[in-house]
């Protein structure tokens, strides 16, 4: 069900629009206070674009919670098609993205709104394009930009696997719907000094990161964990999914598995190894660095999915955690237990193995936190390089390196300042 200004009682006359307005001055305000919104430029744009003109699914003062996303289309099943990204994730790619005014910007999935701040931020002189590959989305998207005052963008449907060659080059590109790949258009059709910001599925993990063109590859200068709905068209990419114990479980493998699922059959009636890795994370402390450190260090890295509805306990998570199989048959997953650190509470990971060798493997994964805890767990990292496919070994430097149809993307971790201290080194990447 749809629901309309007048639902909310807010009406157009002066009252309506000076609550409006502060509604919307508030959610700046708090994007303000935490560090997300730090140029004049972006707080300028988002105190003059009317989001609650966008998102006419909900009331209008729930268009200015700063962190609510808003889905506008869902599939049969309920999956999300399309959405408005929240503000918090808006105003980060914006600030990364480094808009000035005069630009060219290709802005990647349609919702309207983030088009219309890209187009206050370029400014009269500037240009802005948007694509989607769904005729709803761009109808929608334009007939919005058109009402709020904004038709001047360039409303385009097309499978942006391709880019849109048409108003190439670009000084930025944003892509807003999570990919899973690089695609050679892309930094193809970036200017010289361009910039790309994209959130991208690494290993089923989504980050935004910006980059920029360096030696025959894109540079990492900024990513932040976030979450998008997946792109569409040439470019969408289906998970691996391996059903366990009547659909109580499901390993979600998202770069896919040549693991023959007759090896885990009955895992879970071994007996549980359980291993403590001393590895502690602070109670609100990002998980993002362990995830990634995790994620590529294992090639069997999945996600463990726990089935609210069958669950017999079986698994510790009540609801997802990384795990780890081998080709042997073993299957390792993290879990949690109390903990403090510096009279702070904390939480210690674990590991919990099944499997003929559940034991080897669940010290090999707590032996990874605490590689993780003692040598990144502060550090500024993880960075990323962006390399065409094929790229041969022995042309990347060190790293992890994680192969997609498109592209080769290297990743690499600076230390900890304590750690390069620890070692009388610096705390530079590791290369």
């Amino acid at each position: 069900m749809f629901v309309t200004e007048s639902s909310d009682s807010i009406g157009t006359g002066e009252s309506g629009g000076g609550q409006i307005a502060s509604w919307r001055e508030g959610a700046v305000e708090q994007l303000i206070g935490n560090g997300t919104i730090v140029s004049g430029v972006v707080a300028d744009a988002m105190r003059t674009v009317p989001r609650h003109l966008f998102i006419p699914e909900v009331p209008p003062r729930d268009a200015y919670e700063p962190f609510r996303a808003v889905v506008t289309k869902r599939d049969q099943e309920g999956n999300a098609l399309s959405s408005v990204s929240d503000m918090h994730v808006q105003a980060f790619m914006l600030e990364q993205a480094a808009i000035e005014p005069g630009m060219n910007v290709l802005e990647i999935g349609s919702g309207g709104y983030n088009a219309a701040l890209l187009a206050e931020l370029v400014g009269p002189a500037g240009t802005v394009t948007t694509v989607d590959i769904d005729p709803y989305v761009t109808d929608r998207a334009s007939r919005m930009l058109d009402e709020a005052g904004y038709s001047r963008v360039n409303v385009v449907l097309a499978d942006a696997e391709a880019g849109v060659p048409a108003h190439a080059p670009y000084d930025r590109i944003l892509v807003t719907v999570g990919a899973w790949d690089i695609p050679p258009a892309w930094p193809a059709q970036l200017a010289e000094g361009g910039r790309l910001t994209t959130a991208l599925r690494i290993r089923g993990l989504h980050r935004v990161i910006t980059f920029e063109r360096a030696d025959g590859y894109l540079v990492s200068t900024a990513s932040k964990m976030f979450g998008f709905v997946a792109v569409q068209g040439a470019g969408a990419h289906q998970a691996t999914l391996l059903v366990m114990r009547g659909g109580e479980v499901t390993l979600r493998f998202d770069d896919g598995t040549d693991l023959d699922p007759g090896l885990l059959e009955g895992v879970f009636d071994t007996p549980r190894v359980e291993a403590w890795s001393g590895a502690l994370i602070g109670l609100g402390e990002f998980l993002d660095t362990l995830q990634m450190w995790l994620a590529t260090a294992f090639p069997g890295f999945c996600m463990v999915l726990v089935d609210q509805d069958r669950d017999t306990g079986v698994v510790a998570p009540r609801n997802a955690a990384m795990a780890v199989v081998d080709d042997a048959g073993n299957l390792a997953y993290l879990t949690t237990r109390p903990a403090t650190e510096d009279g702070r509470k904390a939480l210690e990971y674990g590991v919990h193995a099944y499997g003929p060798g559940a034991a080897g493997l669940a010290e090999s994964v707590a032996e990874q936190l605490r590689v993780w805890s003692r040598e990144y767990r502060r550090a500024p990292g993880p960075q990323y390089r962006i390399y065409p496919a094929g790229t041969s070994d022995d042309l990347l430097p060190a790293g992890r390196a994680v192969d997609k149809a498109h592209s080769r993307i290297l990743i690499f971790w600076p230390q900890s300042a304590t750690a390069a201290a620890d070692q009388g080194l610096s705390a530079t990447p590791v290369l």
